[in-house]
């Protein structure tokens, strides 16, 4: 399979079939489900998807019920990528032998927790071992499933129950982890960001995760109203002023080559447009410390954070082209 240049219209977007389906359990607003939905209609024929323990896999299987019309497999916290593996690895034998004569995509979907930390050691495996499957991580940033913890994927001065904002800290004091640069340094075929804001551009990028010939992996900004507080009509509208702030700039790299999604070519282009990170900051409750009072310092920080990886990206597409 090699990667082809697919067009699609929204129309042919919302007549084409439902495969992550109504009636799942997740919050009202939650980010995760609609990237679910999204990228499932990304696919382009028979599908296996199988799923790490966390939000995605309690609120769509809730025995005897499931959200998925694909086949679909519930895997532990630590190894979807290993299961992925296994899945790509029989399929291939299965065509060697004759048993199987069509193309089956393999898509492993897990959160923060079982990609940041606990399913690192196994994702980092798989993808150098060349196997050819989709990995999907929709970040929400924290371990919402069991009950808002801090992981590796917490933003620096987030409050979470294991980060909790007081009088000695305030919130988390260790950096969010650059998961997505870590797997572009794995030298695999591709690998992209990607949020629910932009749906076209996210759909646009599942496709072209399950057209190349080996790994690719996809970084879904995925808000979530529970653990981040805010209301939940703003999921959406949050997702957005993330990559307005560059909080989460949109980018996708082919071959560790380094390009710029439009939204975050826009304010390359127009540095005027960059909206200064308070902006997101204020609109959720995990943030709130930062505005009482004593914690400029903070805000500062995550400003200078934000405009140095930022800096960093826009020097690595430099340096590319």
């Amino acid at each position: 399979m090699t990667a082809t240049t697919w067009k699609f219209t929204a129309k042919e977007i919302v007549e084409k079939p439902e495969l992550f389906t109504s009636g799942h359990r997740a919050c009202a607003g939650c980010g995760s489900a609609i990237a679910l939905r999204q990228i499932m209609k990304a696919t382009r024929g028979p599908t296996i998807v199988t799923n790490a323990t966390g939000c995605m896999e309690v609120v769509s299987t809730i025995y005897p019920y499931t959200a998925w019309k694909v086949p679909w497999i519930h895997t532990a916290f630590e190894n979807a990528a290993a299961n992925a593996s296994g899945i790509e690895a029989a399929l291939k034998a299965m065509k060697k032998k004759g048993k199987l004569h069509e193309s089956v995509d393999v898509i492993a979907f897990a959160g923060d927790g079982g990609t940041f930390d606990i399913g690192l050691q196994a994702l980092s495996g798989a993808v150098e071992r060349g196997h050819d499957f989709l990995y999907v991580l929709y970040d929400n940033e924290a371990y919402m499933n069991t009950g808002i913890q801090r992981s590796g994927g917490t933003p620096y001065g987030a409050s979470t129950t294991t980060s909790p904002a007081g009088k000695v800290l305030l919130g988390k004091a260790q950096l969010k982890k650059p998961i997505a640069d870590i797997m572009v340094a794995h030298e695999i075929p591709y690998a992209a960001t990607a949020s629910i804001a932009y749906w076209q551009d996210l759909v646009r990028k599942a496709r072209k995760g399950l057209e190349v010939e080996g790994p690719a992996f996809l970084h879904v900004f995925s808000p979530c109203p529970r653990g981040w507080r805010y209301e939940t009509n703003k999921t959406i509208e949050i997702a957005r002023l993330a990559t307005e702030t560059c909080v989460f700039p949109l980018w996708e790299a082919k071959e560790g080559d380094y390009s710029l999604s439009p939204q975050s070519k826009i304010i390359a282009m127009k540095p005027e447009r960059k909206k200064p990170v308070t902006d997101y900051l204020k609109t959720q409750g995990r943030f709130r410390h930062l505005f009482k009072g004593g914690a400029e310092h903070m805000l500062q920080d995550i400003q200078k954070i934000v405009d140095k990886r930022w800096s960093r990206l826009l020097r690595r597409i430099r340096e590319g082209s």
